[in-house]
């Protein structure tokens, strides 16, 4: 058995299914942990939706274009830009997908080999209890009956830092954004939005989330996606970015945990 972690695959199915050929992986006996982002941008975001949905021993946690996905299929989210997302929501099956992403968590851990995974990293102010805590009610608010009332309240970059007093809504809203959009972060764990691409920023007040102290074992390893233009940025030895920007036509990037090699699929997707 061996474990491999891949990252944003953004419709870009091709590639994906041509990285798993490579690595000889086999769903009945190898595990598979994907970092979200599963539809958007690429050309076969249902493709991928079908056949990741299909997979045994696949670990998925939801990224932003996914939970975007959610919002559009309810109307809370009026239109797409994308051509692709706008023939998905006219697809006959996405009843049955939403149904799937809704149950779908933000953070997939494992105590034993101390693994975790979420799309955009983990908030450097939360332990690991804190972490599965968050994590669990917003899967439990997504595929819970009042999920519509939640889900209007999910967009927006406010509130930007967790204190104990926020309301539920508040505190779903924070949950969703730390774990899907965080990139950068004040050192007492304000998270700020104004900056996507790689360090350093000019502002000097601000770092990437994972160089703050976090409250996490240190012995854990945490892997993310979400942040294409991170490059070659150096980061610390137990913490692994996976998306290479697939859908920019960079590389879509696969890395077994075991031997720690990593493959890679060039990408030129003509969009």
């Amino acid at each position: 058995m061996s474990t491999y972690f891949i990252g944003d695959l953004h419709g870009c199915y091709d590639q994906f299914r041509y990285l798993l050929e490579k690595v000889n992986f086999n769903s009945f006996k190898d595990e598979l942990w994907i970092t979200g982002d599963l539809v958007g941008r690429g050309p076969s975001s249902y493709d991928v939706l079908k056949y990741v949905l299909s997979l045994n021993n696949v670990k998925l946690v939801l990224g932003n274009h996914d939970l975007n996905l959610i919002l559009l299929y309810y109307g809370i989210q009026k239109k797409s830009i994308e051509k692709e997302i706008s023939e998905l929501l006219n697809n006959n099956n996405l009843e049955f997908i939403i149904t799937k992403l809704k149950k779908i968590p933000l953070v997939q851990y494992d105590k034993k080999r101390k693994l975790i995974m979420s799309h955009a990293g983990i908030f450097p102010k939360w332990d690991l209890n804190e972490i599965i805590k968050f994590s669990t009610l917003s899967e439990k608010i997504l595929s819970g009956k009042n999920f519509l009332k939640y889900l209007s309240y999910m967009n927006g970059d406010f509130p930007n830092f967790y204190f104990y007093k926020l309301n539920k809504y508040n505190i779903f809203r924070f949950s969703i954004n730390s774990f899907t959009r965080m990139r950068y972060c004040y050192i007492n764990g304000e998270l700020d939005f104004s900056y996507k691409d790689k360090p350093p920023h000019f502002n000097k007040n601000i770092f990437p989330w994972f160089n703050i102290n976090n409250k996490l074992d240190k012995n854990y390893s945490i892997f993310f996606g979400h942040w294409a233009s991170l490059g070659n940025t150096t980061t610390p030895e137990n913490i692994f970015p996976l998306d290479s920007g697939c859908c920019w036509n960079r590389y879509l990037t696969i890395l077994r945990w075991e031997d720690k090699k990593i493959f890679k699929k060039k990408c030129n997707l003509n969009i």
